[in-house]
């Protein structure tokens, strides 16, 4: 990621700036809530970098006829240019990090990776104990557990 927000720098674009860019132009006519959601941006910061894109021709608000409070939000044709800048800049990035391995590893790797995020995401928060410290909603095996220890044991 350091490596695609330096080249973004570049450019004069954030991280976030990206995911929005692209979470609008993958999904036209989404909700402010629901971009939120899908870029993983607070709402205050997103309001921020909403009217930024706004001011600058890349973004239209359009009222939702069912909810006058709610605009749909859609990227506008001054918009395309910066996004294909960020698809490049990522396949640029994604090349130099897969360097020397075979795309079809590399293509297994990510599809590991994604799994992973998905498996973690699917997951139901841990519930905090009367000491603050995560409640154990399940038995850990033996083996795990012993070997955890060991390993915290060990740490200065």
């Amino acid at each position: 990621m350091q490596r695609f927000e330096q080249r973004a720098v570049a450019l004069g674009l954030t991280l976030p700036l990206c995911r929005v860019l692209v979470g609008l132009t993958n999904h036209d006519g989404i909700s402010q809530a629901q971009l939120a959601e899908l870029t993983d941006i607070d709402t205050k910061t997103l309001a921020r970098i909403l009217d930024r894109m706004e001011s600058n021709g890349w973004l239209e608000r359009r009222v939702d006829p069912t909810d006058g409070r709610a605009p749909w939000l859609y990227p506008r044709a001054k918009s395309k240019p910066l996004v294909n800048d960020i698809w490049y800049l990522a396949e640029l990035t994604r090349r130099e990090a897969f360097a020397g391995i075979p795309s079809a590893q590399a293509d297994i790797m990510v599809a590991m990776l994604e799994r992973v995020e998905s498996n973690f995401a699917s997951l139901e928060p841990l519930l905090p104990s009367a000491s603050g410290a995560p409640h154990r909603n399940e038995r850990v095996k033996s083996g795990a557990a012993r070997s955890c220890r060991e390993r915290t044991a060990s740490q200065p």
